[in-house]
């Protein structure tokens, strides 16, 4: 009987940490959100030739303190997926970050691979930061693709598990163009 009461803690603490890596991901989301609409009035201009600074005032799409977060599973690729790097993401993944010292580097790096990602990548309806949140904790489940809206594979990946593991991956390696592709949608 001791076996169960332990079994049962370990499932409670699962669920706590499970609960706040969620709550991370949607405060962060939530905040993302209220910059961007409190600098909102900030990047419009009376001057339509004027050029444009919703790229240097908005929030950014790609966080570096996420890409931190990311990182310290990092020997798996993790922040340079997140990043737009996919390539180097499944270098770092068989070859645990270059055999740790890639790794390393790259805790210099993100700050640079951040500003990278904000500049390449917008802000839209589906938030960079939530969908990878979600694709990372329950990618197997498609809940990041019925985020997206894209409903009926999110369900298929959910009976399947994401397809036997390799929708997972797929989306691993596409996700922040799957997410620009639905922001283009809705502009």
């Amino acid at each position: 009987m001791p076996r169960l009461s332990a079994t049962c803690q370990d499932r409670s603490i699962a669920s706590e940490w499970f609960e706040d890596i969620s709550q991370a991901c949607l405060i962060t989301a939530d905040s993302l959100n209220a910059v961007s609409t409190t600098q909102a009035p900030s990047m419009t201009s009376s001057n339509p030739t004027a050029p444009s600074t919703a790229s240097s005032d908005a929030a950014p799409t790609h966080p570096a303190i996420i890409g931190y977060l990311f990182w310290i599973i990092g020997f798996t690729g993790a922040h340079r997926f997140y990043f737009g790097k996919p390539l180097t993401g499944i270098l770092w993944f068989f070859t645990g970050g270059l055999l740790l010292i890639g790794w390393i580097v790259d805790l210099f790096l993100i700050p640079a691979m951040a500003d990278q990602a904000n500049r390449r990548y917008r802000h839209g309806r589906v938030d960079h930061t939530v969908t990878w949140c979600l694709h990372l904790f329950l990618g197997l489940f498609g809940v990041h693709r019925i985020y997206m809206g894209k409903i009926i594979t999110g369900v298929l990946y959910m009976f399947t598990g994401a397809l036997l593991g390799l929708g997972y991956a797929y989306d691993t390696c596409t996700l922040n163009e799957q997410v620009e592709e639905v922001n283009g949608r809705y502009r």
